[in-house]
Order: C-alpha cells, then structure tokens, then sequence
C-alpha cells in the first residue's frame, strides 16, 4: 500500500475547514413508504458541543491536534490478500473512488455514546463504534457496535446491537444504503447530502425475520459532523404509527 494520497487528502482537508453543518437539525422528508407524512418528535441530541458554533479556525486546530493520534491508524489488514484490504484512512490504502466524494467525510473509526429509547424499555445509554471504510471501489462498507452502560457511564461488557451493510451514491448524489440488523432486519434507505457534511436517509424498505422486530417500523436517519468535528447521528422510527426518537449517539474520531 501506498501512503499520502493527494487527491483524498486534499478533500479532506477542504473538507475539515467547512464548519456549517451541523448534526443537530434534521429535516423531514416526504415518507417513501406512501404512508400518511407525520411530524416527527425531536430525537434527543448528543450533548456535547451540540449547540456550539465554533470559529472555523479553531475548528481546523482541533481538527489538526486530534488528526495527530488518529491519522497514521487503520483497520487491522490480513496483507496477503490478492485484492485491497479495506481502510478507513483516507491516507492509507487504495484511491477513494471518485464517485464517493460526496460521503468521503465519513470515513473513518468513530467511538463515542449515545442514548436510546426502544419500546417497553427505559431510556438507557450505549456505548458505540462505527466503521466507514472503503477498497477503492464506488461503496462504503459500513459496521456499526454497541453495548450497553450502567447509569455512571461505564460499560457493561456485554455486546448490544449490530449493524452492517453498504452505502453508494448516484451521479445524482441520492445515497443508497443497504443495512443488516443484528435483531432479525434488513433495511434499504434513500437519502441525499444536505450538506458538505451531513446526510438524510429514510427507509424504503424494510424486511424482519420469522424471530425479528414486530413493531420496529421504517425509519428516518441522519449522519453529521458537528462543529467540534465528532460524528453526530440521529435515528427515529415509526413505532405503533407514530415517528418517534429511537438512538442518537456523538462520535469521535479515533482512526483516520
């Protein structure tokens, strides 16, 4: 592998410098399931930093000193396959495909915690990873971890839920993603960038298994960098006909 990847670091560095999304404002797009459009309750937001504006240069400071510990990471590479291994360092492996400039800002390892409120359980806090890697091909491959944590933020060593799936976008810039539930669904989403730094998703489909989720119905989904450059996300579902906060975490980056 090759590292100093011009073009992708280029992006990334105009990139970083672009402060004006924030993951903190989803908006509502029309339902894609030709359901009945419902307002949706406001999911609850990551805390930290979720109201902050920062200058855009200090934004690039933080962005510059954080880069220090993570840029020369990457996911862990058998090495002897015949084809690339996947990378989340946009300065490490194969060339991101062109046609993913749009979502390359995600790519990466991101570790933080977030809240969640599933029916018939109380709002309980998670621990989370997310991978967004790529092998020079026109997809991101996406992994997604969770575990629970007791009520003084510590965790509990015991897996939660698991995502996996793909992301692709259209010369149109609509975003395709494929997901693979650990609780017995598969989900395909729709969306678009709303920014140079922020994505909306909404279910187009979503399918359970024999043992899956009952009352888990489609949802709406939103990706964001929030002015402090952490990985903010929402999820709200449509639960007994009502859209209602489902998760939201906020991430930071530790690979990339």
């Amino acid at each position: 592998m090759s590292d100093n990847k011009d073009n992708n670091n280029a992006n990334n560095s105009n990139d970083t410098k672009n402060t004006t999304a924030d993951a903190t404002s989803p908006s509502s797009p029309e339902n894609q399931q030709g359901q009945e459009s419902q307002q949706p309750q406001q999911a609850q937001q990551p805390q930290q930093g979720a109201g902050q504006k920062l200058d855009p240069n200090v934004a690039v400071d933080r962005a510059a000193e954080r880069a220090k510990s993570t840029s020369d990471k990457n996911l862990p590479a058998f090495g002897d396959l015949p084809i690339p291994d996947d990378t989340a360092n946009l300065r490490k492996g194969p060339n991101l495909h062109d046609g993913l400039l749009a979502l390359l800002p995600l790519v990466g390892v991101w570790r933080g915690q977030g809240q969640a409120a599933h029916p018939g359980e109380e709002e309980f806090t998670f621990g989370q990873q997310i991978i967004f890697a790529h092998d020079g091909e026109n997809r991101l491959s996406y992994d997604s971890r969770t575990w629970r944590m007791d009520d003084d933020g510590k965790p509990l060593n015991t897996p939660d839920r698991r995502e996996s799936g793909f992301l692709r976008i259209s010369e149109s810039d609509e975003i395709e993603m494929i997901i693979t539930h650990s609780d017995g669904m598969v989900e395909i989403m729709y969306g678009e960038p709303i920014s140079e730094r922020a994505w909306q998703l909404e279910s187009a489909s979503t399918m359970a298994t024999a043992t899956g989720p009952t009352k888990l119905g489609p949802g709406k989904r939103l990706y964001g960098l929030m002015p402090n450059n952490d990985l903010g996300w929402v999820d709200e579902r449509l639960i007994d006909g009502e859209m209602v906060p489902w998760m939201s975490a906020q991430l930071a980056r530790v690979v990339g």
